[in-house]
């Protein structure tokens, strides 16, 4: 049994963590059984003995053995697969670069975008100012490139994957317009491209199911 047969993915179809996995295996051409984790309603044992800290997905399982966060098992894939499609840089500058930008990402952007979306009507000002501040350094570090990666996706389009699909997708489910062709063209043409790649289109979930999900969960902040 080679190494792309004893793979699994545990996830969440809904889940921009999840899909960050399956992307980079898809890109990278390697096979997988992905495994879908009802979180919401039953967590699986199999889940709860695989990430006991954390009890999340995305999980991998690789020869049995089981790796937690996504941009962690990211850099796993890449770091055991050699394949064509390389997700990070060579350049050990270019490496940190991508790596402090998928974190900013992380830590900064998508709170503050699903806050200046979701969160609450006193706070919903401030967080859409600082959600402008934190989409234009993004817009900043793409400049004129097609993705952040250069001309393929990369390790940094693969962490904003929630910006690129399920941000615009928030967007109209919530009434809150941020990142709009105007306000920020270069990330927009990036999203436009991003979500295109007919790779990433296999993986994405559908528009509507997770337009619904929101408006289920949230309802909608342009009535409130």
């Amino acid at each position: 049994m080679n190494q792309e047969e004893q793979l699994q993915v545990f996830g969440l179809w809904g889940s921009p963590f999840s899909k960050r996995v399956e992307m980079v295996l898809k890109l990278k051409g390697i096979s997988y059984e992905y495994i879908e984790e009802d979180v919401y309603v039953k967590k699986s044992d199999l889940l709860l003995n695989y990430n006991p800290i954390h009890k999340k997905v995305p999980v991998l399982v690789h020869e049995g053995r089981p790796i937690a966060e996504s941009l962690v098992i990211v850099e796993y894939i890449e770091d055991t697969w050699e394949t064509s499609y390389p997700m990070l840089p060579h350049d050990p500058y270019e490496r940190s670069m991508a790596r402090f930008w998928a974190k900013y990402v992380d830590d900064k952007v998508m709170l503050t975008l699903w806050k200046a979306c979701w969160g609450p009507e006193r706070e919903r000002e401030k967080m859409v100012e600082e959600a402008y501040e934190s989409l234009k350094y993004l817009e900043e570090e793409l400049g004129d490139k097609q993705f952040f990666g250069g001309e393929t996706i990369g390790f940094v389009d693969i962490a904003a994957d929630f910006i690129a699909y399920w941000f615009v997708i928030a967007q109209e489910a919530s009434g809150v317009m941020i990142m709009t062709a105007k306000a920020f063209p270069k990330l927009q043409r990036w999203s436009q491209n991003f979500v295109g790649n007919s790779i990433i289109k296999e993986v994405l979930p559908p528009k509507q199911k997770l337009m619904a999900l929101f408006k289920a969960l949230f309802g909608n902040n342009a009535s409130n």
